[in-house]
Formats: C-alpha cells, sequence, structure tokens
C-alpha cells in the first residue's frame, strides 16, 4: 500500500472550474490548485462534493487528478473523490486515478441506492480491493443519504487499505464510538466545517474543508490551533469564521462555497447544471457575509503557515 499520504490538517475540496460554455477549464483550476498550496494548506481533495464530481466525466476526473499533481508539485498529498452509482465503475476510476497519479482515494458510498449496512460495507471493501491507494471513508448522510455509521466503519478494520474516516454527519461523538471499539485504527478527518474544533477536541487530526478555498490561512490557522489546545486563539477566529462556515452545511453549499471564492478572487462562482447560480436572495444573503466577515478580518495567531 502506497504510504505517501500524511493524513494531517487542512484538506480543501477544491473546486472545479469551467469555462462560460461549461466546459472543463483546467488552467483555471490550475492556478486555484497552486494557489491553496502556496498559502499553506496541507492537502488536497479533487472531485469530492464542492468539486462536483457526480457532473464530471470520468476523462474529466482523470484530467482533474493529472492538473493537480502537476500544480502541487509533490508539495502535498492529492486524494481524489470517486462517487459512483455502482462498485464496479468506482473500482474503474479507482485503478485510472491511481495511473493518474493520485496519492489517495476518498470514497463516498454508492451513489442513489439505498444501502443497508451489509451493502455499505462490501462497496468500501470491493473498490479498496481495486487499488492498494490508501482510502479515505467519506460519510455525508444529508447529501448522499446512505449513513456510514461506526458499526459499518469497525467492520472494516481488518481492511488494511482503508485509512482514514471522513465524516460530515454533524455527529461528533461518532469518532469517540470508533475510538471506543477499535483505538486509533482509523485517522479521524472532519468533514462539516461548523463542527471543525469539536471534532479536533474528540480526536480528529484532519479536516476536509469547503470554506478553506475561499480563506486558506484562516482555515488553517484554525485547525493548527484547535489541534495544539489553543482553544482561547481558536475560539476568537471560530466566532469570526462561523457564519461562513456554516454554509459547508446547506444543500447548496456548492454555489455558496464557490461565490466566496469569486469575492475573494481565488475562483469563479460558476457551477455546472445541474446546479445553478445562486437565487438574488441567497446571492445577496453570501454576499453580505462576505462584506461583514472582511470588514472584520482577525489578525491571525502565528501557528508555523
Amino acid at each position: 500500500m502506497s504510504q505517501s499520504v500524511s493524513w494531517s490538517g487542512v484538506f480543501p475540496a477544491v473546486t472545479t472550474q469551467f469555462n462560460d460554455d461549461f466546459s472543463l477549464n483546467l488552467e483555471a483550476t490550475h492556478k486555484v490548485i497552486s494557489n491553496l498550496v502556496r498559502d499553506g494548506v496541507s492537502g488536497l481533495v479533487i472531485c469530492g462534493t464542492v468539486g462536483e464530481n457526480t457532473s464530471l466525466s470520468v476523462a474529466e476526473k482523470i484530467s482533474l487528478v493529472e492538473t493537480a499533481k502537476d500544480a502541487s508539485a509533490g508539495r502535498v498529498p492529492v486524494i481524489s473523490g470517486i462517487a459512483e452509482f455502482t462498485s464496479a465503475n468506482a473500482s474503474v476510476v479507482a485503478k485510472e486515478v491511481q495511473k493518474a497519479g493520485a496519492d489517495g482515494i476518498m470514497l463516498m458510498p454508492a451513489l442513489v441506492y439505498s444501502a443497508k449496512p451489509f451493502e455499505t460495507a462490501t462497496h468500501f471493501r470491493t473498490v479498496a480491493a481495486a487499488t492498494d491507494l490508501p482510502m479515505m471513508v467519506y460519510n455525508n448522510p444529508p447529501i448522499y443519504k446512505n449513513d456510514v455509521t461506526p458499526d459499518i466503519l469497525i467492520s472494516l478494520a481488518d481492511c488494511d487499505t482503508i485509512v482514514c474516516f471522513k465524516d460530515s454527519s454533524g455527529n461528533t461523538n461518532r469518532f469517540i464510538d470508533v475510538r471506543n471499539e477499535v483505538g486509533d485504527r482509523f485517522v479521524l478527518f472532519a468533514g462539516l466545517d461548523d463542527v471543525l474544533v469539536e471534532s479536533v477536541a474528540v480526536g480528529a487530526v484532519g479536516w476536509v474543508s469547503g470554506m478553506s478555498n475561499a480563506f486558506p490561512k484562516e482555515g488553517e490557522t484554525l485547525f493548527r490551533l484547535a489541534k495544539a489546545g489553543r482553544f482561547a486563539e481558536a475560539m476568537a477566529l471560530y466566532e469570526w469564521f462561523m457564519p461562513l462556515l456554516h454554509l459547508d452545511a446547506r444543500p447548496d453549499l456548492v454555489q455558496c462555497i464557490k461565490l466566496c471564492e469569486a469575492i475573494m478572487e481565488r475562483g469563479s462562482a460558476l457551477t455546472r447544471p445541474p446546479r445553478l447560480a445562486l437565487p438574488d436572495s441567497d446571492r445577496e444573503y453570501v454576499e453580505k457575509l462576505m462584506k461583514t466577515a472582511l470588514a472584520n478580518k482577525p489578525v491571525l495567531p502565528d501557528v508555523g503557515l
């Protein structure tokens, strides 16, 4: 199994950039990724939810992995999200992203199908067997409906290539439940922006972040403060950040995050249908949040960035 991934720190769920005709803009995506790495993120997740995975062809996903590998230039690990309808299709994509140079995989449960727990576990096992890349199990029941419970994850403890668990359920006690059963068998990652500090407090050592696309330095600083137990400093930054972090929990999180990214001049707000631009009322709400945040932007404590 590949040992190239340091599973710790902030891994932005990188946005995918499009041209006005909704075709893939690899040059703009390369620039987005280069700027994130420049600003100190610890890793990259390509083709996640925020990267609009389910709106991409397999060929586009492969090209995005190749683009990320070039932009990162070996400085941080590149993790490829995989979200497919069947275990067989997910296995094919896993093999392809390994060929493209991905350092690891973030695997979602099979899409659309409402699986029973043993079926969800078998899906992860099947794809893990198709590649020797280290795998992050991705749980996001509000979006993908199938809940990867602690019991399901614990049942996968004998699968060596499944090394990491990203939870976006918002239930931080799940990290404790997993550790109580299997100790440190799995690396734990926060997956929902607005419970980051709580997640770190109960054992998360990494964060797949949406809003760090717009505020990478602030995200990495917040994570490092929490990880170091500097909670008084972390809380001041967390309270400033929280109204924006809540956007990560909305059904239209991709549009919201890309709009924030565009306001920061770090990327485009354009999403590929079926995701459409935010209605005026929602866009104005996000713009108001950003205006307030930028008018009160805090001085960041030194965390070694």
